[in-house]
């Protein structure tokens, strides 16, 4: 039966004075034997030490580590990863050496503050693991949308970082660390030097943030740093870009918001890319639309009506202003250039492939120039997606090309070497 009263009290009692009598007798000895008794409580330190490593690292380490893979949860096995419980059982053995070392007097003071120094580090470097977990988690999580932590987290650890030091600082000294921390302000000037590029990194992070510039995710352009790719990372101190030829560019955090760049996020969540590229075509081959080009146009069903339609109107229009019909020039006519143009237009708004209401689609004529007379195509597709993006592109000018000579156009193209050895032949 278990002692209950003042009679297991006593029994509490009188077993602290036997380790309170065992200890005192150790310290005696060690006082006797000043040469031999470091030797000796050093092997007991490490081999008390030892076990108890060994004794966390089974039971807890190992505990923690099978019930994470156990899980459903992939958050677990996220912070047990970044915990690393088998780095985290030195503490055991840190602690066993830190109540060992009133056994030596002369010492004791040197061994705790050196263990207070690991254990202090220990922590520090154990809970940064915690926050990348915690970054981690985020990133996985269903509530992520590309906005990083990762300068918040940077900060915290920086902070934890400057904490330890102060205390390290602290053991060693014996000065408190608030008699530290006041005498920070004499050095505030050099700090502000040493940690210059950090705080710029610091508000600038702040500032992409709070304006939502930069997400992870994001496809930006930094033509300043050959930036052209996907955001993998962005941190207290830079920005990691993957180049489209996979490379990597890291961009400094607050040189971004200093630096123009162009970021395409505002394309893909519109779910539209835009087509704008041209073809030159020869002034010379534009002319008045004859009645043997008239009865062609008309047999292009896209534009069959846009013919009828303006062939009446262009005839009401000379009528009501007695145009001379002698010559064309004298009135309003059909040119084959309009034609294409509005084959042009039709030939897109028919496609399944292009925006058509939701955002511009146009076809417009450019200023001439020395290549030639632009006919620009400006639309969007409605996939972002570059490889669809460029065989939609590639369709649309591969069939207005070969559409060109089929309304007495010609495209216009400097002439090669081919042209020239053509015209020396025929001389």
């Amino acid at each position: 039966m278990f002692q209950t009263g003042p009679f297991a009290a006593n029994i509490a009692v009188e077993k602290e004075k036997q380790i309170e009598m065992t200890y005192q007798d150790i310290q005696q000895w060690v006082g006797l034997n000043p040469v031999l008794a470091p030797w000796v409580l050093g092997t007991v330190a490490v081999v008390v030490g030892l076990v108890l490593y060994l004794v966390t690292r089974l039971l807890i380490a190992r505990s923690l580590i099978y019930l994470a893979g156990r899980t459903a949860n992939k958050y677990d096995d996220i912070i047990v990863a970044k915990l690393r419980p088998y780095r985290f059982a030195w503490i055991a053995p840190l602690l066993a050496i830190y109540y060992l070392a009133g056994l030596l007097p002369d010492s004791a003071e040197l061994i705790r503050d050196v263990v207070l120094f690991l254990i202090a580090w220990l922590v520090i470097i154990t809970v940064n693991s915690l926050l990348n977990g915690v970054n981690a988690i985020y990133e996985a999580s269903r509530f992520y949308r590309g906005d990083s932590i990762q300068v918040y987290i940077d900060l915290i650890k920086i902070l934890l970082i400057l904490v330890g030091i102060v205390l390290s600082i602290s053991w060693f000294t014996g000065k408190s660390p608030l008699v530290l921390l006041s005498g920070l302000g004499a050095l505030m000037a050099v700090l502000l030097l040493v940690f210059h590029d950090t705080i710029l990194s610091f508000v600038a992070g702040l500032q992409i943030q709070s304006n939502d510039l930069v997400n992870e995710g994001d496809w930006i352009e930094v033509p300043s740093y050959d930036a052209d790719g996907e955001v993998l990372n962005i941190s207290l101190h830079s920005i990691k870009v993957q180049n489209w030829d996979m490379t990597i560019t890291v961009i400094p955090t607050h040189r971004l918001v200093e630096t123009p760049y162009k970021n395409w996020r505002g394309m893909e969540e519109a779910g539209g890319r835009r087509i704008k590229r041209s073809i030159h075509l020869d002034v010379t081959s534009v002319r008045f639309c004859d009645e043997e080009m008239i009865g062609h146009l008309r047999e292009i069903d896209l534009i069959t009506g846009y013919v009828d339609t303006e062939l009446a109107e262009l005839e009401q229009w000379n009528r009501e202003h007695n145009a001379n019909p002698r010559h064309p020039v004298n009135g309003r006519q059909l040119t084959n250039l309009n034609a294409f143009r509005e084959y042009t237009c039709a030939y897109l708004k028919s496609r399944p492939d292009l925006h058509q209401d939701k955002m511009t689609l146009l076809v417009r004529q450019l200023e001439p120039g020395p290549s030639g007379l632009p006919i620009e195509v400006y639309a969007f597709t409605k996939t972002v997606d570059w490889i669809e993006y460029e065989s939609i592109q590639a369709e649309i000018f591969g069939h207005l090309v070969a559409a060109v000579p089929e309304f007495g156009l010609r495209v216009f193209q400097e002439p090669a070497g081919a042209d020239f050895q053509a015209l020396l032949r025929a001389r």
